[in-house]
């Protein structure tokens, strides 16, 4: 790997550009599906190249490609530089490239037990005993996963960076199907897409304890299939960290990525409300909301040693005391706003080029126990884990749903409500958080996917960090 980048590297020094990067990657990953006794569903893939950006003329190019021989890495080069050169001829603005230091480095995923290293039998009885535990008379289906990956990579600059990165990332989750013939009901855990990935070995699988919560899940299910719609009214709602993570996603995390507030997202992705004339100043919540981008998180799936574009993973506060104070931004978008690159530049494979995505963004504790939080409530509902969701392009008018839902009375949990929904518009919601969980609430968890770009990409490593988190007046049952 290291002898192709810098023979990319020595072709881009010949062909005179203002600017050059190469990425050359290896990744190999497997997910294997149990549900109920079937027989376990294997899915493995290995995928090996490399990319070159190049940046002339005030353009970029971008090209990639799997040959090694020298004809080959010749038209990768020739075609990333041709494609700046004409892309320039059209360029309404030149680009231009926040500062960054040269970083000779290599960065590995902390691990404790290599995912790799334990045998197929082991993982597929894990399953196996997880679909066991989740039993029921209205049970109809179970499903468990476990994922595992491994990314090798290398980040070259025509500055003089060159590091090499390991990253390893293991996890899985379950779900249950219960019906009674009028009406099915679902339960996932830990959260949506029935999983919980992050980087780490084995062990962050193992310490899911899957098959401890296994019973909880499907009793749950089951309780949903009697339980009462949800009412229609204005109230206070209290959401669980597993659903917290999606309310962060949509109405946050996309809307604090700087190339939407300059519309290169709008016609693919959407763009945001979240204007960089209000850096500073704006309110976005109350004074609780605290709201970080943090790729240094031990086992968050957003973690990571640098960034594609060689920046260093950090911890950068983005919303504070309920204000907006900064971006997710690459070199390019943070050059717009005169400050230096959050580390959000990233790329989900070799051959899609880095764009501005989300690491681990986290809403920070508060310091409200958990028997606070709900005993505060005379009248409300307690939602948790995520169902669907809804939410316009500038990330404003939105509507989600969950799994599961519980009235509080007179400051405590009653009785289960099905399908229950909520919505809001999101400076208004956040406003109205007026209570935010301790650490103890607190909980990080890895998303299995987030679409941005053309092409789609997909697979981009993001996790969310979140405590049970308290909002007043809050349009429920629509």
């Amino acid at each position: 790997m290291k002898a192709l980048t810098e023979s990319l590297l020595e072709r881009l020094s010949k062909a005179g550009v203002e600017y050059a990067d190469v990425r050359v990657e290896e990744n190999e990953g497997t997910t294997i599906r149990v549900a109920g006794d079937e027989h376990p569903e294997i899915q493995a893939a290995r995928t090996a190249g490399y990319s070159v950006r190049v940046l002339d003329g005030g353009a970029w190019g971008f090209a990639a490609g799997q040959r090694i021989d020298s004809a080959g890495l010749d038209e990768v080069v020739a075609r990333a530089v041709a494609m700046a050169r004409a892309t320039a001829a059209f360029s309404r603005r030149k680009i231009e490239l926040a500062p960054s230091a040269v970083v000779r480095d290599r960065w590995v995923t902390p691990v404790v037990k290599d995912p790799f290293k334990v045998s197929l039998e082991e993982k597929i009885g894990l399953l196996k005993s997880i679909n066991r535990a989740l039993q029921g008379k209205y049970v109809h289906l179970t499903v468990a996963v476990y994922t595992e990956s491994r990314q090798k990579k290398i980040l070259a600059t025509s500055e003089g960076s060159f590091i090499e990165q390991d990253l390893t990332e293991c996890g899985g989750g379950l779900g249950v199907f219960a019906t009674d013939g009028h009406d099915v009901q679902r339960r996932t855990y830990p959260a949506m897409d029935f999983g919980d990935i992050g980087s780490s070995g084995f062990e962050y699988f193992e310490n899911l304890n899957l098959v401890g919560e296994a019973p909880r899940l499907a009793e749950e299910a089951e309780r949903l299939l009697f339980a009462k719609p949800c009412p229609r009214k204005t109230t206070t709602v209290v959401i669980a960290p597993r659903h917290m993570l999606l309310q962060i996603h949509e109405s946050a995390g996309h809307a604090l990525e700087l190339d939407r507030a300059y519309n290169y997202e709008k016609t693919l992705s959407g763009g945001t409300f979240l204007d960089p004339k209000g850096l500073g100043s704006y309110r976005y919540g109350s004074d609780l909301v605290n709201i970080t981008a943090d790729a240094t998180f031990p086992t968050g799936r957003g973690t990571f040693g640098y960034d594609d574009e060689g920046i260093p993973a950090q911890r950068v506060p983005m919303i504070e005391n309920g204000i907006l104070v900064n971006y997710l931004s690459s070199r390019e978008t943070a050059s717009r706003i005169g400050r230096p690159s959050t580390g959000a530049a990233r790329a989900d494979a070799w051959n899609h080029v880095p764009l501005v995505r989300m690491t681990n963004i986290n809403l920070e504790p508060g310091t409200t126990s958990l028997e606070q939080l709900i005993g505060e409530v005379d009248d409300g509902i307690f939602l948790d884990t995520p169902k669907m969701w809804s939410i316009d392009s500038l990330r404003l008018n939105f509507q989600f749903g969950t799994e599961l839902g519980r009235e509080i009375r007179n400051g405590k949990l009653g009785d289960y409500i099905k399908n229950p929904t909520y919505s809001g518009i999101t400076p208004c919601f956040w406003a109205g958080c007026d209570a935010v969980g301790d650490r103890d609430t607190w909980k990080m968890t890895g998303i299995g996917s987030c679409g941005k770009g053309e092409p789609l990409q997909f697979g981009v490593r993001i996790g969310h960090g979140a405590p049970v988190t308290r909002f007043r007046n809050v349009q429920i049952g629509v």
